[in-house]
Order: C-alpha cells, then structure tokens, then sequence
C-alpha cells in the first residue's frame, strides 16, 4: 500500500505546486498551463487522443515483435557459431549507437513517402533491437560451469548443450531485455514519427506536432499524459510478466 501511495502523493504534491505557480505567477497558457487545463485538454479530446495512442503503440508492438524475432535468431547463430559472433556484435553496437533521427530520411525513402508507418515501424525495431541482442547473446553465456562440464562429460552436441542448458539459462535475460526494448520501441515509434512524416501515421506525435503549431500547449500536455500513462501501463505489464517468467523458470 505503501508503495501505491508514495509516488501518488509525490504527483498530487508537485502538481499543486505547478497549479499554485501557474496561477500566482499569471504564467500565460501558451507558455505553462496549469494541470487543470491540461486535464481538460485530456478529457476534451479524449477520443483522438486514444486513438492516437492506439496508433503509436500497435506500431510499437509490431517493431517489438519484429526486433525480437530477429535479436533471439541471430543470438542463437552467433551461439552456435563463435566467428559469427566476432563478424556481427561490432556491426550490431554501430546500429545502436547511431542516432535514429541520422537515418530516419533513408528509411522514409525506402519505405515510401506514402507509407510513413512502414518507416516508424522499421525505426523503432532498429531502437528495440540491441537490448533483446545483447541480453540473448548475454543469457546463453551464462550457462553453469559446472552443467557445461557436465555436459562436456555426456558428449553433448552443440545444438543438444543450446537447447538444453544454454536457453534454459538465458530466459532470465531475455525477460530483461525485452522489458528494456519495449520502452525503447515505444521511444522509438514517437521519435520516428516525429522525423518520419507522423501526419500519415496519426500517432501521439503528430497530436504533439499539430497542438503545438496552433501554440495549444495544453493539448500538447494531454499528448504527453496520454504517452507518459501507456508506457507506465506496458512496462507495469512487462514487468509483470518478467516475474512470472522468473517464477516458472526457477520452479524448472
């Protein structure tokens, strides 16, 4: 209970704080609106809203699916294959470290100008790829050393000691990496739309973009609520889901 009403209490004291500033101060709406619009704002447009944020976060969990399929595929070649494993993590490290907004262009002409979903879709999996990556390769390294000279005794193949010990071993880690990805794809989606066109999208972004042209901050504000509350409510149930994972992989 304690826990629950903690962080409830820290918001309710700063947005008294923000509302008490707002009004003393005469702080004009355009630069600062009190909580109290930005409320309003949220319940006045509460349908495009939702499905602005429906839109942003499909296309977020399409690109997390995506990046998982190929981070969890690509870890078990380079598990199978240590030269594979030198030939691709620096080329994987490059892709991470390289701002989405740099390539952003490149992936709206690929995709189509058209088609701005395919291009955040692709956008955010290159963003939620390298957390799932480097907690899979991380996981299969991870076996006991004991159980790999154990299974060094039995004469295991490579594919019987991945199937059996490695993966077994690295479920913890791709628990963790996806819950990172999942806020990194989500990040990723806004970011991309924000470069990539979001108009065509119809996602928060493009909410963002437009209140924030007619200098409606309060509707901005609302954009951001709405986005702050959906990544809250996704890591919650990933984080859920971690510890359910965790509790079926302790009682194997």
């Amino acid at each position: 209970m304690v826990d629950l009403l903690a962080p409830v209490l820290l918001l309710a004291l700063l947005f008294g704080a923000w509302e008490a500033a707002c009004r003393i101060l005469a702080v004009p709406s355009y630069f600062l609106p009190p909580p109290s619009e930005v409320a309003a704002a949220v319940v006045a447009d509460a349908d495009s809203l939702l499905a602005s944020a429906w839109n942003t976060l499909f296309m977020a969990l399409v690109a997390l699916l995506i990046a998982s399929l190929a981070a969890q595929v690509l870890a078990l070649a380079v598990a199978l294959s240590p030269i594979l494993e030198r030939a691709v993590k620096p080329l994987a490290v490059v892709l991470q470290v390289t701002p989405v907004v740099a390539i952003a262009p490149l992936v709206v002409i690929w995709a189509g100008i058209d088609h701005p979903e395919r291009a955040i879709v692709a956008l955010a999996a290159v963003v939620a790829f390298f957390p799932i990556f480097s907690g899979a390769v991380t996981g299969l390294k991870a076996a006991d050393p004991d159980l790999e000279r154990l299974f060094d005794l039995y004469g295991a193949g490579r594919v019987q000691r991945l199937a059996r010990l490695r993966l077994p071993s690295a479920v913890p880690f791709l628990l963790e990496g996806h819950k990172v990805a999942a806020g990194l794809a989500l990040i990723g989606a806004v970011v991309a739309e924000f470069v990539a066109g979001s108009g065509g999208a119809q996602g928060l972004a493009w909410r963002i973009l437009e209140a924030g042209n007619r200098l409606q901050t309060a509707r901005m504000f609302a954009a951001l609520v709405v986005l702050g509350v959906m990544g809250a409510i996704l890591y919650a149930l990933l984080a859920r889901l971690e510890r359910f994972g965790l509790r079926w992989w302790r009682g194997r």
